[in-house]
Formats: C-alpha cells, structure tokens, sequence
C-alpha cells in the first residue's frame, strides 16, 4: 500500500487508547515511535514490540515524525506538541486519529454508552474473531484472549469503542452505532445531562441510512433520546419486553452467568464467563450488532462463551486462598454495579477498597458514591487519583467517608495508598473477597495482593 507518511510519533504513547492505535499502526508497517512520563506495563509491552519509547518529553523525540498523535492526557503546553506544531507537521488528536484508521475499513462498528463500552467492544471482536471474521479492533482495555488493546485483521469490519469524553465519538461516522447506557459523566466536558444526550444522539444520526443503531431501552435516558434518533433503529433490553432483542432467565454463580436471548420468537442459550447483570447487557448489545451484520444467531451465542474477558473488568487475581478482584469501577453507577453482582456470586465478606477518580468527580458524585458502597461489608477509601487534573486541596476522599458515616455504615474508613496492601494482609482470611476499584493506579495493589495470596 502507498503511504505517503510513514513515521509517526505518539505523545503519551503509554495510555490505555493510545498504545493500542501504536501497536495497530506498528502492525501495519508504520514506522513508529512513542514517548511516556513513566513506564508501565503497557509500555513495556510496546518496547517488546519493537517500538522504540522515550520516558519524559523532549522536542527532539519527534525530530524525525511527519504525523504527531497526543492522548486526551496531554496539556496543551507539552514540549513535543508545541514542538510539533512549530515545524507544521500534521498533529490530530487521538479521536482523530481512530477515525482515520476506520477509512481503512469499509464498516465501523463503533460502540458507546457510559458503561460498558470496553467489554462490549472486546465482545463484539472476539465473536467475529472467533468466527473468522478478522476483524480490527481497538478497544480500551486489554482483552484476555489477545492480551493486547487491538487487534489488525484483514476482514472488512473495523470495531472500535467510541469515548464521549472530549465529544471524542463525534470524530467517527459508524456505519452501526451502539448506544449502551447513559448516565452523567464527564461533568468538565458536559453542561450537564441534556449536553451528553445531545452529544449521544449528534453520534448515532452520524449512522449512514444503510446502517444501524442498536440502542439499550431499559434506561429512561436512552429511551428518552429514540425519537430524535432518524436512523434505523435496533433495541435491546431485559425489563422492557417490547425490545426486539431480549434477555430473560438469567442465573448468576461464582462469576458465570446464564441466560437465554430471544430474538423473532426463537431461544438461544448464552453461557458467559463474566458475572454480573450489567454484563448480560453487554452481551445484549455484542449481539445486536452482530444480528444487524446478519450473522447465525446461534453462532454468536455460542461465540460468547469463549469471552474471557477484559483486564481491569472484574479482573480475578486470586482465588486459591483470599479473593483478589480488580475493577475499573469509576462512576457511582459502576460501583454499585460491580458490588451487586459480587454479592450475588458469592456468599463471602466482601471487602471494597475504592480510589476515587478525579477531584471534579469526587466532589460531584461523593454523595452518589456513599450510597453506591454501602452493600459492601467493608469499604476502606484511599487518596484522590487526580489523572489530568491539578490537586485541590478542597476536595478529598472524606467526603465520601463521612458521607458513609452518615448513612451509618458500619465499616468505612480513609486509608493511604501505601499502606493497603500490608493492611489486607493483616486481616485476610479464606472467607473474604477484597475487591479494589477504581480508574488511578489502584490496579498495582491487587496485583501486589493476588501474587502473595497466590503463593
């Protein structure tokens, strides 16, 4: 193929989104490189690669790049992009840069919602993978069964989870569009509620009339939003029995969930490997879209079983002696999520070690946060993770504790970050589960944690 850039340099080439488009572009023949504040296991995964990976920004990082690409993360003042920006080269966005690699494709699926996207994206991959499909995938997360974020395939079908943050999904044109769930999020980016629907509904009028939008019914916030939908329109749910795609007979145990679809009046058994109601609706959406693309039903369903799920998605590091979970959990929502299906799994104390995410969002939600913890038996809340944004002193995690303390729950308390992991292995018995949440560097305790009660 004929490109008339080759070398591309990826600013924070380390994030989630960023190292996944990296190694998509190294795959196909690219020259590329990258730079990162840090290391970090997605680096060192890329270095594995071949790609050569700079830690700390210097202008002459990108003194050989036609094409720079900066994540979300990335200020405005960074060295590099001025510097890029100085010598003319072509500089997109991360969003932009997606939907540059959809041209390569001639279908996007391109999947949305608050919650949900990354595991539906990785579904809807896996079954067409799995059906020998090969399709490209970009996803949020690193899937288990690729361990990796993308996937380069030579199928005509390009999947991609599409972020509201930044509006970033508005760069796509999704020839199906996925809209999961809707609830207020990304309170620096939105106005407020009606600000994100509109954003949601300017995405799946993006759809082409040849194409589709699959859409959850069962949210007063999607529903809400169909009538100003005019593009062809799927829905999907589990309350809602006007749905055309509908789950009924759900079990839940020890983290496999069963559950029957039906679909123009026929059955279909899916056994999932992922516990949790909000992952049958996942599954709703996974196979919707693979309805609209007029694939075997059954077969879809029978694809699912092998999904094995996402890192950082109720990700289980031990269960030979202690429980160890790890969940991405940022949201109120989310967090309420992940504790239902845990208590409905199995029947053990469950321990939440919850790291708030974002200091705009803490003082936000810390009240939706409160009453989203108290299910657990345990809650121990350490610092703010701040991310992109700068510290405010004005904000901590106590709000969420005495918010707790309020409510008279019986067990919640403020911990430091360094102090978890030898408190967990202080108090962990065979008959706790310790589930840490949250969107920082939380991760990096449940790893520590499910190594030593592995051992």
């Amino acid at each position: 193929m004929l490109y008339s850039v080759k070398k591309i340099h990826l600013i924070g080439i380390g994030g989630i989104g960023m190292s996944g488009i990296a190694e998509l572009l190294f795959n196909k023949n690219f020259f590329i490189t990258g730079s990162d504040i840090s290391d970090s296991p997605n680096v060192q995964r890329l270095k594995d690669l071949g790609i050569k990976i700079f830690i700390g920004h210097d202008k002459k990082n990108i003194t050989n790049s036609e094409l720079v690409i900066f994540s979300d993360a990335i200020p405005k003042n960074n060295i590099e992009l001025k510097e890029a920006f100085n010598k003319n080269l072509l500089v997109y966005p991360r969003a932009k840069m997606i939907s540059e690699i959809a041209k390569l494709n001639n279908s996007t699926v391109g999947i949305a919602g608050t919650h949900g996207k990354t595991t539906t994206t990785s579904m809807v991959g896996n079954i067409l993978q799995n059906l020998n499909l090969d399709p490209t995938v970009i996803v949020g997360g690193v899937v288990k069964s690729l361990e990796s974020n993308s996937l380069l395939g030579s199928g005509e079908t390009f999947v991609v989870e599409a972020d509201e943050y930044n509006k970033s999904l508005l760069h796509l044109n999704p020839t199906i569009a996925v809209i999961n769930n809707i609830d207020f999020e990304h309170i620096e980016c939105y106005k407020n509620l009606n600000d994100l629907k509109n954003t949601f509904i300017q995405f799946a009028n993006s759809v082409p009339f040849y194409g589709k939008v699959c859409i959850c019914i069962d949210y007063e916030n999607t529903k809400s939003i169909i009538k100003k939908i005019d593009k062809p329109l799927i829905t999907y749910g589990i309350e809602n029995l006007d749905a055309d795609i509908i789950a009924d007979s759900i079990k839940q145990k020890k983290g496999k969930t069963t559950f029957n679809v039906v679909i123009d009046n026929q059955k279909f058994f899916v056994n999932l490997a992922v516990p949790g109601k909000y992952n049958v609706y996942n599954a709703l959406a996974a196979i919707s879209v693979c309805y609209t693309m007029g694939i075997n039903t059954e077969k879809v369903c029978n694809a699912l079983s092998s999904f094995r799920g996402v890192k950082r998605r109720f990700d289980i590091k031990s269960k030979k002696n202690v429980m160890i979970v790890d969940d991405y959990a940022h949201h109120p929502v989310e967090v309420s999520n992940v504790i239902q299906a845990t208590k409905k799994n199995w029947n053990k104390k469950l321990n939440v070690i919850f790291q708030p995410h974002l200091f705009s969002r803490t003082k936000k939600f810390h009240k939706d946060f409160a009453d989203a913890l108290m299910k657990a038996d345990c809650v121990m809340i350490t610092e703010i993770f701040g991310s992109r944004e700068k510290n405010d002193i004005s904000i901590s995690s106590q709000l969420i504790v005495d918010e707790m303390i309020k409510l008279k729950h019986p067990n919640v308390s403020f911990i430091t970050f360094d102090k978890i992991v030898d408190k967990v292995k202080s108090i962990a018995t065979n008959e706790d589960i310790f589930l840490t949440m949250g969107a920082g560097n939380i991760w990096r305790c449940s790893e520590e944690l499910g190594k030593f009660f592995n051992d």
